[in-house]
């Protein structure tokens, strides 16, 4: 199992200010919701050029991407890929802001976890930064018995999530601060659980902590970090893990894709960095095939594939 020296990481994603980028976004809110979703991209484009013009280590990192995925990468697909992120924020303002026609939501795959909720049995659901993750949660509002737990690292966005909760206090409600898996969070967990409810944790990003474990898996053609918490997580809580992955469609609607990727999670003493290899390479996998479908739609702006030399060494294989 590798350990990630943090000392090497050119920049670790939490460092970003991602705040920083959705400085004008109440402005940008207020256009469309006076004037139209095409008002604001026209006010949004020449905003999002100067964007890229001047931060030269997220456009790398977004060209360096698109390359990967076989996307157009030159400016203009860096502007349209940092324009899908722009687009992806204004939604989750009209969300929390109750301007979202959830009419437009397709659901795949998730009549098995509605049967769970009927049932009164809790998952734990393993998301990405694909997309709208706060249509989850928002849907768990309009969906009887469904209560839903979102944990997240969002101090380096404080801003922006103080924006969302002026337009709706509820948008704070399930959310729980995590660094690092304590055993009184693994207990609150597991209570939770116990009461039939979900508890959503990103996949794609490596925890912020001194040491964070990590896994190596090939996605987009080369190996990167993926963290090996959801597993032990989810071996904790002897729950089913899904993937779920929410992205805009082709139409203007979005899609929500539940996938089952464990019943139940065991972790072997022998061979137990093994497995977690091959939970991270099964969702990396699931991942990179969301990912290929909609390209723009994966906001993870920082170098996703730098490893150092050690950590390939030390990773399990």
């Amino acid at each position: 199992m590798a350990y990630l020296n943090k000392a090497t990481d050119t920049r670790h994603w939490a460092a970003i200010e991602e705040a920083s980028f959705v400085a004008g976004m109440r402005l940008l809110f207020w256009v469309c919701r006076v004037f139209g979703r095409w008002p604001f991209r026209v006010v949004l484009y020449p905003v999002l050029l100067w964007y890229v013009l001047t931060q030269p280590r997220a456009r790398r990192a977004s060209g360096g991407y698109l390359a990967r995925v076989g996307a157009p990468h030159g400016v203009l697909g860096v502007t349209r890929h940092f324009g899908a992120f722009a687009e992806a924020i204004l939604d989750k303002m009209l969300l929390w802001g109750g301007l979202f026609d959830f009419s437009r939501v397709r659901l795949h795959g998730a009549a098995p976890l509605l049967e769970m909720v009927e049932q009164g049995r809790g998952a734990l659901l393993v998301c990405s930064h694909l997309g709208n993750l706060d249509l989850c949660r928002a849907l768990s509002l309009r969906t009887p018995g469904l209560k839903v737990t979102v944990l997240v690292h969002t101090r380096h966005a404080q801003a922006f999530n103080d924006m969302l909760a002026r337009l709706d206090p509820r948008s704070q409600l399930n959310l729980m601060q995590v660094t690092d898996m304590s055993p009184a969070m693994a207990m609150q967990l597991s209570e939770r659980i116990a009461r039939g409810e979900f508890v959503v944790i990103a996949g794609d990003r490596v925890p912020v902590s001194s040491n964070p474990r990590v896994a190596l898996a090939s996605f987009l053609g080369q190996e990167a970090a993926f963290p090996v918490g959801p597993w032990v997580m989810a071996s904790v809580l002897g729950c089913p893990a899904y993937a779920m992955f929410a992205t805009r469609s082709g139409d203007g609607g979005h899609e929500l894709h539940f996938e089952l990727l464990r019943e139940r999670v065991s972790l072997p003493r022998r061979g137990r960095d093994a497995a977690l290899t091959e939970l991270a390479g099964d969702y990396a996998r699931r991942l990179e095939h969301h990912v290929r479908r909609t390209p723009l739609e994966w906001f993870n702006f920082y170098d996703f594939w730098h490893v150092t030399g050690s950590e390939r060494a030390n990773a399990a294989h």
